[in-house]
């Protein structure tokens, strides 16, 4: 048996997995999206702890890498633990959607409750931990996530989305990568390339905004909360975007789209479920 599936079975492994996830009540999405937001926000918060002291003018931008590397345990957790973030859900519910596994119902319905749990679980990390706990209220942090959330709310609504395409597509890659690994540690090294790449470049990623924005906010940041769900409302849609375009309906126009007697001919093998619609 391979260590990894094959591009065709990821994208099978896709829509059965963003099918299962419409099916789940709103008290599991609620938890498990809270789970995730804090997951997502606990790698931020750890990114400001461990880069906020090391000084630009001797680290330069490997400072920004470090805290690209570290970063990553978030959407670790959110994989290997178990939990529903918005982002991966943006690339394998509309997988499942085209194939037929899953109704538009079911995607709205899931994005509805995980986007609460989200949000309630990065404000959680961001008060609690952040000014509760004290680890963002004192220099060098509190400058730190400050300057970070004032850049974020201080970009143009396009750029935000432009942003958020970029980032999500690699988020969505790196959950199209955990779910071709056979094994934790491949798992983890298949999350951990792009969403330090997508750190280190400097996307735009809605959930980790909801935990660096009101983070900022709640230690002195001066804008208020419609710039902050403004910062979020392009974010979001670039995450959209970036996912569902890039991810979802590239791979499944490749390995799903086509009828099975198509399919068997060309060799692109189809889940049997796929042909089935799910309300």
């Amino acid at each position: 048996m391979s260590g990894f599936k094959s591009p065709a079975e990821i994208a099978r492994a896709a829509s059965e997995a963003g099918a299962g996830k419409t099916r789940l009540s709103v008290g599991q999405l609620l938890v498990l999206g809270f789970l995730a937001g804090a997951f997502i926000a606990i790698g931020g918060l750890l990114d400001i702890r461990v880069t906020a002291g090391l000084p630009k003018d001797v680290w330069g931008t490997f400072a920004s890498f470090l805290g690209a590397a570290v970063f990553p345990v978030g959407l670790v957790l959110v994989v290997v633990a178990g939990a529903e973030l918005l982002t991966g859900n943006m690339a394998v519910v509309p997988i499942a959607v085209h194939a037929g596994r899953a109704s538009w119902r079911g995607l709205v319905y899931n994005w509805f409750w995980v986007l609460i749990g989200n949000f309630l679980g990065s404000l959680f990390v961001a008060y609690v931990f952040g000014v509760v706990a004290g680890l963002l209220t004192a220099d060098p942090y509190r400058t730190a996530v400050i300057g970070l959330g004032v850049a974020k709310v201080k970009l143009s609504f396009p750029a935000t989305v432009a942003s958020g395409i970029g980032c999500n597509w690699l988020v969505a890659l790196a959950v199209w990568l955990a779910l071709g690994s056979e094994d934790v540690v491949s798992k983890i090294l298949g999350i951990w390339f792009p969403i330090m790449a997508f750190v280190g470049i400097g996307f735009q990623h809605v959930v980790a905004n909801m935990f660096f924005v009101p983070a900022a906010l709640f230690v002195g940041a001066p804008y208020g909360w419609a710039q902050v769900f403004e910062e979020l409302a392009g974010s979001f849609v670039g995450n959209l975007i970036g996912a569902w375009l890039f991810v979802a309906l590239a791979y499944w126009y490749v390995y799903l789209r086509q009828p099975a007697a198509e399919r068997a001919v060309s060799g692109v093998e189809l889940a049997p479920a796929a042909r089935t619609a799910q309300e």
